[in-house]
């Protein structure tokens, strides 16, 4: 009979590792809730443990630092939102008023469904270096994609010849940029439905050849 090896096998249990995944969801759940309710700044780590029913190790070793539990909730959230659609609005489009119209209801839907992790951002940028540099990946990312629809619009001819790609590129990023939508949603108090509208509307007029009766 062979000697039973000395060396310790590594026990990997599927319930053990599916409690760790759901009490890391429960940690970032809790996290979302208390930021938003509270604001960034305000709440600590023993603020998230207490409430998830976990000890503070528990949340460093789940999830991390303060700053990467911000990380990964923002970070799902814009992969989420990359994810969800399939960005064919132009190619479906048969004209520019088409297309941009297309666009400011992708970029709603998606402005209006994480509002609360936007403006969880905006609070933490002011007083969170890591959240700065979270702010500075996640706007990369989206002007990235707006940049992406620039190129997709030249390339179909619906914009202004006088227009290259850093110009529609800018202008989208002008009329449909988390500013536009913090600034008539959040301090004008404008509906979602309203902002689409009259941002779309301008979009197309930056976009376009189109100029005043009289010009």
């Amino acid at each position: 009979m062979s000697e039973p090896s000395s060396k310790a096998r590594p026990y990997n249990s599927p319930r053990r590792t599916q409690h760790a995944n759901q009490t890391r969801q429960d940690i970032l759940s809790t996290a979302r809730d208390l930021f938003v309710t509270h604001g960034y700044g305000l709440v600590t780590m023993s603020d998230i443990a207490r409430v998830a029913g976990v000890a503070v190790k528990t949340v460093y070793t789940s999830v991390g630092t303060k700053s990467e539990v911000l990380h990964e909730l923002l970070i799902g959230d814009v992969e989420e939102s990359r994810n969800s659609g399939t960005h064919d609005e132009i190619q479906n489009a048969p004209d520019l008023r088409s297309a941009v119209t297309a666009i400011a209801a992708v970029v709603r839907a998606d402005t209006e469904r994480y509002s609360d992790s936007i403006n969880l951002l905006h609070s933490a940028m002011a007083s969170d270096d890591g959240a700065r540099r979270i702010g500075e990946r996640i706007v990369s990312a989206y002007r990235g994609d707006l940049r992406k629809r620039a190129e997709r619009l030249i390339a179909a001819d619906m914009t202004a010849p006088s227009l290259d790609v850093n110009a529609v590129s800018d202008r989208l990023w002008f009329c449909f940029g988390l500013n536009a939508w913090r600034t008539l949603v959040g301090d004008c108090g404008w509906s979602f439905a309203d902002a689409e509208g009259w941002l779309s509307d301008q979009c197309f007029l930056m976009l376009s050849d189109w100029r005043p009766s009289g010009s």
